[in-house]
């Protein structure tokens, strides 16, 4: 088997942060207000209105060249990326990132469907992809609904408004054995996909012109069923992956996950035997980053040396209303110097 190494992450924050208090404010009638899905962070971060995925992915591979150096994207064979909320529908950003990033790599291709985990679903398909030959890949993944749905003046009264934040993040993926990936697991529950809807006031498709404005469609009913997938489905391929490794789940040194609300990180903590300390995330600066989540609280983690050469940190979440859940295991080898 090809061993392909991660050796480096790089995010981007957009600067706008903003408080709690501007949506609390507006949401006093919602009646899921109290839900603790919904319970809101301190802050998240917002994407300017023209800021599109693509600026924000730049942005964030401009710290990885700094590191690297401005030869770094040169030998890249495979381009991956994932946007939360496509700037153009019916169009990735893979094509417009290879252009601004000035690469011209064997593979671009578009994830849609592994949500918020969608890092590990491309750090997988990156492996199998340089397996077939190739020297390195750039997967990258941008998250700017937060900014720009979100804040809308009809959805910014619902409760869950208050909980997602913007942001962008990219890894460099090699065929090394430098750090790592030691193993990945993807699971998919079809039976669950069309569990995630948006819907409108007065309802409507969501590419029909209408007065309501689209938000996600919660209800009580579906926000249990959601917890409950995630409550199991995240603890079970982290103990898959462990298993394949030889590593008790209470002995990972770093677990990072996707992160919803506090509700889900701290059950995930408990059912998988580890301190809070050892499970890092930054729910109460950043709220919910979809798919940036996982490489956000990664970096976090070794901008501060939390983590050092030789930790093993398991990558790790589930997607949308639970029809996809991920976990991938890495032996982080630093950064280089």
């Amino acid at each position: 088997m090809t061993t392909v190494s991660l050796i480096d992450l790089a995010t981007y924050l957009p600067e706008n942060r903003v408080p709690a208090q501007w949506f609390t404010r507006f949401s006093d009638n919602d009646d899921l207000r109290d839900n603790p899905m919904f319970r809101p962070p301190d802050y998240r971060h917002h994407a300017a209105d023209d800021e599109s995925n693509v600026d924000m992915i730049e942005k964030a591979v401009a710290a990885l060249v700094a590191r690297h150096g401005p030869g770094v994207l040169d030998d890249v064979d495979v381009l991956l990326t994932h946007s939360q909320l496509p700037d153009l529908p019916i169009l990735g950003a893979g094509g417009e990132v290879a252009a601004r990033l000035g690469i011209n790599p064997e593979w671009i291709v578009d994830v849609h469907n592994g949500g918020c985990a969608a890092f590990v679903l491309m750090l997988k398909l990156a492996s199998q992809l340089l397996a077939g030959g190739g020297r390195k890949a750039l997967i990258a993944v941008a998250q700017n609904a937060a900014g720009k749905i979100f804040v809308q003046d009809q959805v910014r009264q619902l409760a869950q408004a208050s909980v997602p934040g913007d942001g962008a993040a990219v890894g460099l993926v090699t065929v090394s054995d430098t750090a790592p990936v030691l193993d990945i697991a993807c699971r998919y529950y079809g039976q669950h996909a069309t569990d995630m809807t948006l819907a409108a006031d007065p309802p409507r498709r969501w590419w029909e012109a209408g007065p309501g404005q689209g938000y996600v469609g919660f209800n009580e009913g579906k926000i249990i069923k959601v917890l409950a997938r995630g409550n199991r489905q995240v603890p079970e391929v982290v103990r898959a992956v462990c298993d394949r490794i030889g590593v008790k789940p209470a002995d990972l040194d770093l677990l990072v996950t996707n992160q919803p609300n506090r509700l889900l990180l701290r059950n995930w903590n408990e059912a998988l035997g580890l301190p809070p300390e050892r499970h890092r995330d930054t729910f109460h600066e950043c709220g919910n980053l979809f798919a940036v989540g996982i490489p956000v609280n990664f970096e976090a983690a070794i901008a501060d040396g939390q983590i050092k050469a030789g930790d093993i940190v398991m990558m790790a979440g589930f997607a949308h209303a639970g029809d996809f859940a991920a976990a991938a295991a890495v032996k982080w080898a630093g950064r280089p110097a």
